[in-house]
């Protein structure tokens, strides 16, 4: 009974709390022993805060009896990326250069939001150094493993929260997606990792990545990221690139399919090679969503600028944070973050407003093409897990800044658009692999619409790791 509680998903512990056939404190102690029994492998939870989450729990428990929950997660456990605030825990972003004992008196806009809707938050996952790495590994807290094989990478950033999630560590974990933090974690670990448009989900305290930065949650279920986004999202002023507008109800029609959409397809956006066994995964999906009575074209898109406009943005971004750590900057390690510092030091004014440019011109691509196609289906990650002891894959290290293996998912943190990866298919040796689908920008409840359609479809998601 334990492990199938740790197993369900937000919507079904929901229903179970409404009819009193289980309250919030099991459905705790559930996950916490999924933690106890699984994270000593994985590395998955920089911090557990039992003593905080079991009093949430009971609080919780005790206004379901009363028949009076307090919001649309009152009881379902929540872990928070470890780059997000949270009160009363250090948020470290993976970094021996921050000072654990902060004060740490604000709560980010989106703990706000999961408190107010009553959700018990177990503690904080673990990402690399400054969110800034394809793995998840810091000196500060080692490395992070895969639930589907302790020897591969959850991928990065926010490989914790997919590890956690995939694991029944968790049931909502948070996760940022500035390069495609969220979606890689998510196609490596079998789970779904939802990237709202930009601005949907506040981030405040202010992001480093400012513009780039987008907040997501990893889920189990395509119901669950969306109910995940209808607390995350709307208007906050505090962030000044919040859009002006309502959270979407994206609950609704989540299930009216895909019938007469016309949806491209393409299988690496000219961008880097795919691995094989992907390619034959991903190519598949294009006979489900003809099934499911969509229109799907094969086509050219060619977004391969996407990887240097990215490294030119993001190199200033990491220039700055170091510059802005004074003296305990000396205690950064993350040798890719290091390397993408330097480079934004040297970098002009001029070449940073050129790529600015060249992102704006992007962004009007992408508007134009989606005036023809309502979805574009591509792979979210381009490779299988592979080892958790270095950065890329065998045969893909290159000497650019990025993952070459990740770049499909970094034209949509330039344009804002919402995307999703889906958990699509494995390879021979059971390494995990996740669609991505994006929409136009705002367009969030269309792609949670496709992705859950497709989930009906291809049912893998709903197979759990061996661990």
């Amino acid at each position: 009974m334990t492990q199938a509680l740790a197993y369900k998903s937000a919507s079904a512990l929901l229903a179970g709390y409404k009819a009193k056939r289980f309250t919030p404190l099991e459905a705790l102690d559930a996950v916490l022993a999924r933690i106890a029994q699984c994270d000593p492998t994985l590395n998955a939870f920089r911090l557990v805060d039992v003593r905080r989450a079991k009093r949430a729990a009971r609080a919780s428990t005790e206004r379901w009896a009363r028949g009076e929950p307090s919001g649309r997660l009152d009881g379902v456990p929540v872990a928070i990326k470890d780059v997000t605030e949270t009160k009363g825990w250090p948020t470290l972003n993976g970094s021996l250069a921050i000072d654990p004992k902060g004060p740490w008196r604000e709560d980010a806009v989106v703990v706000e939001r999961f408190r107010a809707h009553g959700a018990v938050l177990i503690g904080k996952t673990e990402t690399p150094e400054y969110a800034w790495r394809g793995i998840t590994e810091s000196k500060l807290h080692g490395v992070t493993r895969n639930p589907w094989n302790p020897l591969w990478t959850p991928c990065g950033s926010s490989g914790g929260s997919a590890a956690a999630v995939a694991a029944g560590m968790v049931t909502i974990a948070t996760g940022t997606d500035s390069g495609g933090s969220i979606r890689g974690p998510a196609s490596f670990c079998s789970v779904v990792g939802l990237k709202p448009t930009f601005g949907r989900v506040p981030v405040w305290p202010v992001s480093p990545m400012l513009s780039m930065e987008h907040c997501g949650a990893l889920t189990r279920t395509v119901t669950d990221a969306a109910l995940a986004l209808s607390v995350m999202a709307g208007f906050d002023p505090r962030d000044g690139y919040a859009l002006h507008e309502s959270a979407p109800d994206v609950l609704s029609g989540l299930n009216r399919g895909v019938r007469d959409l016309s949806i491209a397809y393409s299988p690496d956006l000219s961008i880097a090679s795919i691995d094989p066994e992907v390619h034959r995964g991903i190519s598949q999906t294009r006979r489900v969503f003809t099934e499911l009575g969509a229109r799907v074209t094969k086509v050219n898109l060619d977004l391969s600028d996407s990887l240097r406009i990215s490294n030119d943005l993001c190199d200033a971004v990491a220039a700055r944070v170091l510059v802005s750590l004074g003296r305990r900057r000396s205690k950064v390690t993350n040798p890719l973050f290091l390397a993408s510092a330097s480079r934004g030091a040297e970098q002009t004014a001029l070449s940073y407003v050129n790529a600015d440019l060249e992102r704006s011109g992007l962004r009007a691509k992408m508007a134009e093409f989606h005036t023809r196609y309502d979805l574009l289906i591509a792979p979210s990650v381009t490779v299988p897990p592979f080892a958790a002891d270095g950065d890329d894959p065998d045969g893909w290290r290159v000497p650019t800044a990025g993952s070459r293996w990740m770049s499909t998912l970094l034209p949509f943190d330039l344009t804002g658009q919402p995307s999703i990866s889906v958990p699509c298919g494995f390879s021979a040796a059971g390494g995990p692999f996740g669609l991505q689908i994006v929409g136009a920008y705002g367009a969030d409840a269309l792609v949670l619409q496709a992705a859950r359609a497709f989930e009906k479809a291809q049912p893998v998601g709903r197979r759990q790791p061996p661990i």
